[in-house]
């Protein structure tokens, strides 16, 4: 294994450190309140780094991620990124990639996706979905929904649609969500009728629920990325708070409580960052991953947890401050640790997927 970024991949993230730096400002973040920074989002696609996952792959959407996790940068780049470009990009049609991938790619279109599966999204046999999902990320902003229905099939569904209702929801992190309600709304499965055939589907690409898994663990994966972004931003300011705060006539991070609490967080953080290079370079290759992809997750989670818990710790009575920054890693990480299963549910996964491969 080897998780050395490409040049194109490290010039990517170069650029994105650049822009969410410059850009996602404690104040542009709190001017935003829970909505998009839609003049970044416009930036991020006008410099082309959403038309260049395609090309730099899971790995460079992980580390693109890390970036804007760092930051917490109020933009629909994780979402449009995992649910639209990468899932069309892999599981669609050639019909569907050439249409629905050039306005993701120059951010005209905003995907988002109804994951996981839920009971009370059905879907009858001529493609008319209904049923509710209580909670979207993302879903103000987008254009496109990719849906998985209780059978685990995907389908693309617009919101400007009949049948389709955007109810807005605020939840623990600002992610501009809202709740889904679909009532005989039209649906297009993606790949096509048969799931996607012909020339160019990839290693990766996969039909019916198999689509839905293989989505699945690609988003875990880019999510887990963000994750150690958000940790390694938490941490940051951790770090510089107890190193400049001082204390009976000493630095805060002199005291051995401190100094081992930031220590965990950085090897928790660490842990999160490897598995879920991991994954995503098996990804990239080819390589079977739906282990290392709920391993990843599970990190996310648990560690995930722990490290924004510290940061707020860390921070004293200011960490206690709604308007301060390290509140905003807080909410992130809380949400993050929930998000697509929290640890429990990731590690029964991990346990069945463990033991059916062993029976085999």
């Amino acid at each position: 294994m080897d998780f050395t970024p490409t040049e194109e991949q490290t010039v990517a993230q170069g650029l994105a450190a650049q822009i969410f730096g410059d850009l996602a400002t404690h104040e542009r973040l709190a001017a935003a309140g829970t909505g998009t920074d839609t003049e970044l989002w416009k930036e991020l696609c006008a410099a082309g780094l959403t038309a260049a996952v395609e090309e730099i792959g899971l790995l460079g959407l992980v580390l693109l991620l890390e970036e804007q996790g760092r930051t917490t940068a109020q933009v629909p780049f994780a979402v449009t990124c995992a649910y639209g470009l990468l899932a069309v990009a892999e599981h669609g049609t050639d019909e569907q990639r050439e249409r629905l991938l050039p306005p993701l790619r120059d951010g005209t279109a905003v995907a988002t996706g109804a994951f996981p599966a839920r009971d009370g999204l059905r879907a009858d046999g001529e493609g008319w979905l209904s049923g509710s999902v209580p909670y979207v990320p993302w879903l103000r902003d987008a254009t496109l929904v990719l849906v998985a229905d209780v059978d685990r099939e995907l389908w693309i569904v617009r919101t400007a649609d009949p049948g389709v209702a955007v109810t807005p929801v605020e939840t623990t992190a600002p992610w501009s969500a809202a709740r889904l309600g679909l009532d005989r709304a039209p649906g297009e499965r993606l790949g096509g009728p048969e799931g996607r055939t012909g020339p160019g589907t990839g290693t990766n690409s996969a039909t019916g629920t198999a689509a839905y898994e293989a989505v699945l663990a690609a988003s875990r994966t880019a999510f887990a990325g963000l994750q150690a972004g958000v940790c390694a931003g938490s941490l940051a300011r951790a770090v510089a708070h107890t190193t400049t705060r001082e204390q009976f006539g000493r630095p805060l991070s002199t005291n051995q409580g401190v100094l081992l609490r930031a220590a965990d967080a950085h090897m928790d953080t660490k842990a999160i960052r490897v598995t879920a290079y991991e994954a995503a370079w098996r990804h990239d290759k080819g390589l079977p991953y739906a282990a290392q992809a709920l391993t990843a997750a599970w990190w996310a989670s648990e560690a995930g947890k722990r490290v924004v818990h510290a940061g707020q710790h860390l921070h004293g009575g200011a960490g206690a401050d709604l308007d301060h920054p390290v509140h905003r890693h807080f909410l992130w990480g809380r949400q993050l640790d929930a998000y697509l299963g929290c640890g429990s549910e990731v590690l029964e996964e991990l346990g069945q997927l463990l033991v059916k491969e062993g029976s085999q």
